[in-house]
Parts: C-alpha cells; sequence; structure tokens
C-alpha cells in the first residue's frame, strides 16, 4: 500500500485543526449567548419589578387623590353643619 502525499497529510492536520477550532469557537459563541440570554432574563425582571412598582405606586397615589376628595367633603360638610348650627 502507498502512502498518502505529504500534502495530503498536512491538509488533514489543517483540517482537523480548523476542526477543533471551529468546535472551541462553537463553545465560545454557546457560553456568551447564554450569559447574554441571562442577562436579559435578570434584565426583564428588573422591569417587571419597576413596572410592578410604577403600577402600585399609581394606585397609591389614586387611592390617595380620592381619600383626600372625602376628606375635603367631610370639612366642608363639617363646616356648613358648623354654620347652621344656632349658639
Amino acid at each position: 500500500m502507498k502512502t498518502p502525499p505529504e500534502s495530503f497529510l498536512l491538509f488533514k492536520e489543517e483540517l482537523r485543526k480548523a476542526q477543533l477550532e471551529k468546535e472551541r469557537l462553537k463553545k465560545d459563541y454557546e457560553n456568551k449567548l447564554a450569559e447574554v440570554n441571562q442577562e436579559l432574563a435578570r434584565l426583564k425582571e428588573q422591569i417587571r419589578s419597576q413596572q410592578d412598582m410604577m403600577r402600585t405606586t399609581l394606585e397609591y397615589a389614586s387611592n390617595l387623590e380620592v381619600r383626600l376628595e372625602q376628606f375635603k367633603d367631610e370639612v366642608n360638610q363639617s363646616e356648613t353643619k358648623r354654620k347652621n348650627t344656632v349658639y
């Protein structure tokens, strides 16, 4: 049996190196992609939390506004009653 030419052996070795490099790059890419996805999930959770906090704050402010209006009405009614009473 004839031995393969040296150029073929060199090409085969370069091909093997290229495939190893390709696998290494693929793993690096997958690791970086996983990190980016993890960071994205963290940011989404932060945004969701901030939206919940804003919603709660707006509900609280709205409730305070309603309570303030009710309190103003009570004060006005109290003043009206006080003015209408005879001393």
